[in-house]
């Protein structure tokens, strides 16, 4: 089995598209169709099965992809290893979410654009659960997560720091200058980012366990942690954020935060597939996120 019909699979089998393998793989998507009849006919039997405008792996194609992805890993650390390269290289795609990237990130990403132009990052906006499906599938290499959780099944995972969070809302609230009770939470009006991320959906579900029997707090979304705040600074209701995205707000005043600590913890992680053998430069990425981030956090 060739190697470059191997990575073509992968691909495909990832994206469950030969268009989308084309566009990724650089190929035109008569080539990539074309490898993958040429491997299908070396193992004599079919890796894929046709319904139509959609495609899905046979049973031979499922016992085939995680050695195809074993080999390829194998492949990529030989290189490096026979090569030597003294400057880190490859392509490396990242899960990530707003708060993240626009807060914590940014230091790592001007090291990596700065010090290794080699490495090509490609961030991808997931949160929750797609960001953890899209790395057991291969389609990410590592992914960011902020959840309450620090095992996740098919993933191996680092605590990369503690999450604090701060509810918020416009100068002379007046909830503001009272001890604030959670009870006290569900008759405000709430403001938040979208379903699927962890500490709205927490806080949801704390504020929905004191709600009448039979109703539930309601969210006006608004989609992006901008947004969010900015709403809240009107005077539009209260948001629950990550600290570190409301730090600003917080030091020159258009936002106050309420006497109010969640009930809950999260932990910003870094995770990749279990098992997966995490070329040179995917573990220069880890290792410089767990630096940087972690200084980050002392220094709050």
């Amino acid at each position: 089995m060739e190697l470059r019909l191997l990575v073509t699979f992968e691909k495909v089998a990832t994206v469950l598209s030969f268009t989308q393998a084309a566009a990724e793989l650089k190929y035109a998507q008569s080539s990539v169709t074309g490898q993958i009849r040429a491997l299908e006919s070396s193992l004599g039997t079919e890796l894929f099965d046709r319904l139509g405008s959609r495609i899905r792996l046979t049973e031979a194609g499922e016992r085939l992809l995680p050695y195809a992805r074993q080999i390829i890993e194998l492949s990529e650390e030989a290189r490096t290893a026979v090569v030597g390269a003294e400057e880190p290289a490859g392509a490396l795609t990242v899960g990530t979410m707003e708060s993240l990237t626009a807060y914590r990130l940014l230091p790592l990403l001007e090291l990596f654009h700065h010090r290794y132009p080699a490495v090509r990052l490609s961030l991808r906006t997931t949160i929750g659960d797609e960001t953890r499906q899209a790395l057991r599938q291969g389609t990410y290499d590592v992914g960011f997560l902020m959840e309450r959780e620090t095992e996740h099944a098919g993933l191996e995972t680092v605590v990369l720091a503690v999450e604090p969070l701060a509810l918020v809302a416009a100068p002379g609230h007046r909830l503001a200058s009272v001890a604030v009770l959670t009870a006290d939470l569900v008759r405000e009006s709430l403001l938040g980012t979208e379903p699927g991320c962890a500490y709205r959906d927490l806080f949801e579900l704390e504020l929905n366990s004191l709600a009448r029997e039979g109703s539930s707090v309601a969210f006006t979304e608004f989609g992006t942690i901008e947004a969010t705040k900015r709403a809240a600074a009107a005077g539009l209701g209260i948001a629950l954020l990550p600290e570190v995205t409301v730090a600003a707000e917080l030091a020159d005043g258009s936002l106050l935060r309420l006497p109010w600590e969640a009930p809950f913890t999260l932990r910003t992680q870094l995770a990749w597939r279990a098992g997966k053998r995490l070329p040179a430069h995917v573990r220069l990425f880890v290792e410089q996120a767990r630096r940087l981030v972690r200084e980050q956090s002392s220094e709050a």
